[in-house]
This record gives C-alpha cells, sequence and structure tokens, in this order.
C-alpha cells in the first residue's frame, strides 16, 4: 500500500507519526504563541502614546477598533482561501506580514517628529490595521493544520495544552512590557521588541511544520469530524455550504462575537484601567503579580476545558463554554462591585481570563474543527474568530468612548451582558455534536 493511501486510525497510531506530531505541533504553537507578543503588546503602550501625542481614551480606541475590525472581516474571507492554499503558507504569510507592520508601527515614533500629529495618527491606524490583517492570518492557519493531525476525540484534550501554549505569548509580552527596562524605553519598542520574536519563529515554522500527515508520508489520519468520508473538492461553494448554511455555526458565531466584546474589552484595556483607575505603574510589584495571574489561569482554563469536554460531555464543547461565560460574568461583576479594592479587582481579573480562556479553546480552538471538518475548519475558525473581532471592535472604540464619557466605573457593568448572551446561547446549544455528512444533532 503507498503511504498516500494508508488510512491513520485513532488511537492505534504508529510511534513515529506521534513523535513527528508532536514536533509539528510545538514549533506551529510556538510561532502563534510569538503571534500574541505582537498582539496584545499594545494594551500595554496604549497610555504610553495617550501621554506622547495628548490623546483621548476614545482616539486611542478608534485604533483598537479599525484593528479588530480588519482582523474580522479578514478572517472570514481568507478562511476559504486557506482552506484551498494550506495552513502553513496562510501561517508564513501571517507572521511575515506581523513581523513587517509591528517594525513599521513603531517606527511611527520618528514620523511623529516629522509630519504633522493627524498624519501620524493616521499612520498609526495603517499600520495596526495591517498587522491585525496578518494576524487574522494565524488562527486560521493553526487550525488547519491540527485539524488534519488530530482526531475529533483527541481535540479537546490538544486544545487544553495548546490552550496552555498560547498563553505564553501573554506570558511573555507581560513580562517583556513590565519590566523595568522596558517600562522606561520610548513607545516603540513595545512593537520593535515583539517583532524580533515573530521574524525567528517564522524561520522555525518554514523549516519545520508540514499540513498534513501525508505530506511527511504517513497517509492520511481519519479525524471523525464534520468532512470526514467527503469526498468532494475543497471549493468556495463547498465551504459555504458547509459553514455559512449552518444554524448551529452561526449561533456559535454569535457567541463569539460575545466574546470578542468581552475579550478584547478587558484585555486591550486592563492595563490602562489598572494604571489610571487603580494608580498602578507597569512595573509596579502588584500590577506584575496581577497580570502573571492572570496569564496563570488562563492555562488552568484552557486545560479544565479541554479535559472537561472530552472526559466528562463526550466531546460536547457548548456545556464547558457556558461554564466559561459564567465566570466571565461573575468576574466582571466582582470588578464592578470592588472597583474600590484593588486586590478583589484582581480576583475579578482571574475570573474574566478563567472563563474567556475556557471560551476560547472551547469555540475557536476546537467547535471550529469539528463543525468544520479538516476541509473547512479554516473557514469555520475564520468565520467564529473573525465575529469575536468584529466584537472587539465594538470594545475598542466604545470602551474609549465609555470611559471618557462615565469614566472607568463604567467599563466592567458594560461588558457584564455580552457574557451573558454568550451563555444563554451555549444552553440553547448544550447537546449538539457535529455529524457526518448531514450537519450536526
Amino acid at each position: 500500500m503507498k503511504t498516500s493511501d494508508r488510512v491513520l486510525q485513532y488511537p492505534d497510531y504508529p510511534s513515529d507519526f506521534r513523535q513527528r506530531r508532536v514536533g509539528n505541533w510545538l514549533v506551529l504553537v510556538l510561532t502563534y504563541a510569538s503571534m500574541y507578543t505582537a498582539r496584545y503588546n499594545f494594551g500595554f503602550a496604549n497610555k504610553q502614546i495617550s501621554d506622547a501625542y495628548g490623546w483621548d481614551t476614545d482616539k486611542i480606541g478608534w485604533i483598537i477598533s479599525f484593528g479588530s475590525l480588519l482582523y474580522g472581516i479578514t478572517a472570514m474571507f481568507i478562511g476559504p482561501i486557506a482552506d484551498k492554499i494550506g495552513g502553513r503558507r496562510a501561517m508564513l504569510i501571517g507572521a511575515t506580514g506581523a513581523f513587517v507592520f509591528n517594525a513599521l508601527f513603531g517606527l511611527g515614533a520618528y514620523l511623529g517628529a516629522l509630519s504633522t500629529i493627524n498624519v501620524l495618527f493616521a499612520y498609526l491606524i495603517s499600520m495596526w490595521m495591517l498587522n491585525m490583517m496578518f494576524q487574522s492570518c494565524s488562527a486560521l492557519a493553526l487550525i488547519k493544520i491540527n485539524s488534519a493531525w488530530f482526531h475529533r476525540k483527541e481535540r479537546g484534550r490538544f486544545s487544553a495544552v495548546f490552550g496552555s501554549m498560547i498563553q505564553l505569548g501573554r506570558a511573555a509580552v507581560y513580562a517583556m512590557m513590565t519590566m523595568s527596562l522596558v517600562v522606561v524605553l520610548p513607545w516603540q519598542w513595545k512593537f520593535f521588541l515583539p517583532a524580533m520574536v515573530v521574524s525567528v519563529m517564522t524561520i522555525m515554522t518554514y523549516l519545520f511544520v508540514q499540513n498534513s500527515p501525508n505530506d511527511l508520508g504517513f497517509g492520511t489520519l481519519d479525524t471523525d469530524d464534520a468532512t470526514s468520508g467527503d469526498k468532494d473538492d475543497i471549493t468556495f461553494g463547498y465551504v459555504v455550504k458547509k459553514i455559512f448554511a449552518n444554524p448551529v455555526t452561526i449561533a456559535i458565531a454569535a457567541a463569539e462575537f460575545c466574546t470578542g466584546t468581552v475579550r478584547r474589552g478587558f484585555e486591550e484595556w486592563f492595563p490602562r484601567y489598572m494604571q489610571e483607575a487603580q494608580g498602578l505603574t507597569l512595573d509596579n510589584p502588584i500590577f506584575q503579580k496581577g497580570a502573571f495571574a492572570i496569564v496563570l489561569v488562563g492555562i488552568a482554563g484552557a486545560f479544565v476545558a479541554g479535559y472537561l469536554s472530552d472526559w466528562r460531555f463526550e466531546s460536547r464543547r457548548m456545556p464547558v463554554a457556558f461554564i466559561g461565560y459564567t465566570f466571565a460574568v461573575l468576574g466582571l461583576g466582582t470588578v464592578s462591585y470592588y472597583a474600590a479594592h484593588t486586590n478583589l479587582v484582581i480576583v475579578g481579573f482571574v475570573c474574566i481570563s478563567f472563563g474567556i480562556s475556557i471560551v476560547h479553546s472551547m469555540l475557536s480552538g476546537t467547535a471550529s474543527m469539528d463543525f468544520g471538518g479538516k476541509k473547512a475548519a479554516a473557514t469555520a475558525t475564520g468565520f467564529f474568530d473573525g465575529m469575536q473581532y468584529i466584537g472587539g471592535a465594538v470594545a475598542g472604540y466604545g470602551v474609549g468612548k465609555l470611559v471618557k464619557l462615565f469614566t472607568w466605573s463604567a467599563w466592567a457593568p458594560t461588558l457584564i451582558g455580552f457574557a451573558a448572551v454568550g451563555a444563554i446561547l451555549m444552553l440553547a446549544l448544550w447537546n449538539v455534536k457535529p455529524q457526518k455528512k448531514g450537519g450536526s444533532h
């Protein structure tokens, strides 16, 4: 039998396949983590850029909103393209763009001395939008590749480890941005340093990552997902029917809009909240410990989500996502009610991070593989992740304007409703699983 005709069956994998899969996955996930350093860096430069140029929170919010909006739109349109060209090529394109446009964003500091403030503002919006456009390729690429390497019954556990690994990106950017040396550096270094990290991992991806087991002669893995057994070619019509005509995926996408509003409303703004509302500098030990607690519980949330999904809920993702939304509601409520107590605010942040990590792991990280299948995984991810970032666009300018008009006291209470709507949608989809050649049940 030719290796291209061999079908790998779960769980009876050859040892050499298992070993190569770990290597492929490890480089890929570290590359994606490096992309996080070039995406979450903006929150730590938020106040510094404002102070440098005299911009209010709503003006900074426009940069976040336009970037997030372009990410969401691009993700939806590029999903079918990534399904066609393969995840490896899509990841290389995305990582290269993130490197280039983070570096160019930082160079805007020198443009500011040579032009008007309005030209600088337009330049920074443009560079951040282009960074986020290329960032959108990375999530699609990662899910596309891993959908060909992991069986449906492994994906919850895979997402647990994956979710914990990508938190390394957040840990790296939090560590980098709260170091005293970096805190005192001009704001542009918060973009130059992540660009360097991404450039290294782009090279590693080119050298080590492959699209599927078949590309390395192992054969094809029967993944038992929504496209298992399909003989149809991957065309635009195929992925549209599989994803955009399915009421389940539409409901998940609506929930992801809510996720994005809460996630981006929290992650993009909490460093500035801690500086302005709680009076802490970025290198303050309380801030540093709180930031790392947020990362650690994000890792814990990914593990809890994956193992609960595969072992307690029989590979159903929606019940676990409901739990995540519930934690987010509790955390936001704590921040709202105990705003005068810094330690309790950090407890609230921990709950939010734990909950959002669970939701992100289950919906963007796992449900997209289940309901898209390995043939349409990038399209499903693009739809879900795209809606999440369109929600994030609401939280960019929206939070900035809200804070300007009503102070930080309105921040957390406004986000609670979005988390609650996400929880209600997950209740409605509680028992849904993907089904081969026939939608979902």
